[in-house]
């Protein structure tokens, strides 16, 4: 992020020049029937409310919700908490957005570290090639480190590798503790379980679903991944099937079935403890 006063730093009073997300961009209208924007910024530390009072047509048309912003403007508070009063913005081209928005709780290059110690971990080699064509993808590995996990929990830039991480730490484990559990099986689906996600998120700094989302979702979307990476490494149908099985269920049983596995089970239960405790945090 170029210098400036973060979020948390904000104070009334103080001026600010700054870069920002633009997560929300709304038009409306004074008392008085004078238009205004009312915005919502983002960057590392947090979001703030902002306003346009002055210039609206001018300034509005220079950016649109989801662009990268550098901002000048004056801190006032409204309703008891800070808002930034802006005399002038203008567009930047698209920054990172694990600088520009409320990020994961740990540092991405720790969590890129651990996928590669996780991966490294899977020794059958079908599994393991297929989780390495995944990992040594670039366009993938970078939506895989900037995407939400979801709209509900880890919602935020980076979520995805996190949860990803917690997830698969909590099948390596079960693994260890369960010897009947197929190890390289569950762990190669718990590190691949949502890599639709990368597919079904507009790549951004703001969480928006894309036409994969919203028509087939990422469970689907996934599938298909894997599948297809699947047959490129030949992958022995054997392998495959419990693994498809695996991530098409990590949501719970479809079509009324039920997990037709234990290795099913287990990443069904470890995704929903670590999404059930992050969204109470």
């Amino acid at each position: 992020m170029a210098e400036g006063t973060y979020v948390s730093e904000l104070e009334e009073g103080a001026l600010v020049e700054a870069t920002f997300a633009v997560q929300r961009k709304r038009r409306r209208r004074t008392r008085n029937g004078d238009p205004f924007l009312s915005l919502e910024l983002a960057d590392r530390t947090g979001r703030v409310p902002a306003v346009v009072w002055n210039d609206v047509n001018v300034l509005g048309a220079r950016f649109d919700e989801g662009d990268t912003v550098r901002v000048l403007g004056r801190v006032e508070s409204y309703d008891g908490r800070p808002q930034i009063a802006i005399r002038d913005v203008e567009r930047l081209e698209q920054g990172d957005a694990l600088e520009l928005v409320p990020g994961a709780r740990r540092d991405a290059e720790t969590l890129d570290g651990m996928v590669e110690f996780l991966a490294a971990e899977i020794h059958d080699p079908g599994l393991s090639a297929l989780s390495a064509r995944f990992l040594e993808n670039g366009r993938f590995r970078e939506r895989f480190r900037t995407a939400p996990a979801s709209e509900q929990h880890h919602s935020y830039a980076g979520g995805l590798l996190e949860h990803t991480v917690a997830v698969a730490a909590l099948c390596r484990e079960a693994g260890q503790m369960h010897p009947r559990l197929n190890g390289d099986l569950l762990l190669a689906a718990a590190l691949l379980h949502d890599v639709g996600r990368t597919e079904t998120f507009r790549q951004g700094v703001t969480i928006a679903v894309s036409d994969e989302g919203r028509l087939i979702g990422h469970v689907l979307a996934g599938v298909r991944m894997i599948d297809s990476v699947a047959r490129e490494v030949g992958l022995d149908e054997p392998v495959l099937l419990p693994l498809l099985g695996a991530v098409a269920g990590h949501h719970g049983p479809l079509e009324g079935r039920r997990l037709e596995t234990p290795e099913a089970v287990c990443l069904y239960q470890a995704n929903q403890l670590d999404a059930r405790v992050a969204e109470s945090l």
